[in-house]
């Protein structure tokens, strides 16, 4: 008999999948807890893409202490389970990521320094998992809102593969897709957690093998 660590690594399948809710999550406070921007905007003149590490507490916070970053949310993608809660996102019944949305200027910040931020503050070979994280939450991902950053992603991935061999590290697992699957934000309390939480869990760590994607003037 499977335990409930194997059953989590597993992806649902869509007709096992939890039903969700046709609302969007209540309450969330449409106000960046750092940078004082909004959460849900439509963002116009901004680049936008979403980064899965792990858990999303930490990935956040490495992501909205770059420059030219926007704004940042957390929230969840790549399931099945229309605006799930945290709840359910851990029951393994969603199939979705915890996944940062990473809203940012490509006038100031490059792509590639985000795939760099990506690569190198999380194990990109470990599967359903992150550390002692276990399940498909954990998953590692990058969902990409265009063919030029999902290009990019494909050259950064095979390009760190080869550092990855060479220290010993097994094949990544990273999930990249293009067209990004929908973003359903988190709940109001995970948002900036570790802003509001300074000694709040973080469970990111990398592997120490340099991203050798070649970055690329803004």
């Amino acid at each position: 008999m499977l335990g409930i660590g194997s059953f989590k690594q597993r992806m649902p399948r869509p007709d096992d999948a939890l039903p969700g809710r046709a609302a969007e999550m209540p309450l969330l406070h449409n106000a960046h807890h750092v940078l004082k921007r909004p959460l849900r905007d439509v963002f116009a003149g901004f680049a936008k893409v979403q980064f899965g590490m792990g858990c999303f507490w930490g990935a956040e916070r490495k992501f909205w202490s770059l420059p030219g970053i926007e704004t940042t949310a957390v929230g969840y993608a790549g399931g099945y389970t229309p605006n799930a809660n945290y709840h359910e996102i851990c029951s393994g019944l969603t199939g979705h990521a915890e996944v940062v949305l990473v809203v940012y200027d490509p006038d100031v910040i490059a792509f590639d320094t985000l795939l760099k931020t990506f690569w190198e503050n999380h194990d990109p070979t470990q599967g359903m998992r992150q550390g002692n994280d276990t399940g498909t939450q954990y998953r590692s991902a990058i969902y990409c809102e265009t063919q030029a950053q999902y290009d990019a992603a494909i050259a950064s991935r095979d390009a760190f593969q080869k550092g990855l061999h060479d220290a010993g590290f097994g094949d990544i697992t990273t999930e990249i897709v293009y067209p990004a699957p929908p973003f359903y934000y988190a709940e109001d309390e995970h948002q900036q957690y570790l802003a509001k939480h300074p000694a709040g869990y973080c469970g990111l760590g990398g592997t120490g093998v340099a991203c050798q994607v070649g970055l690329t003037a803004p």
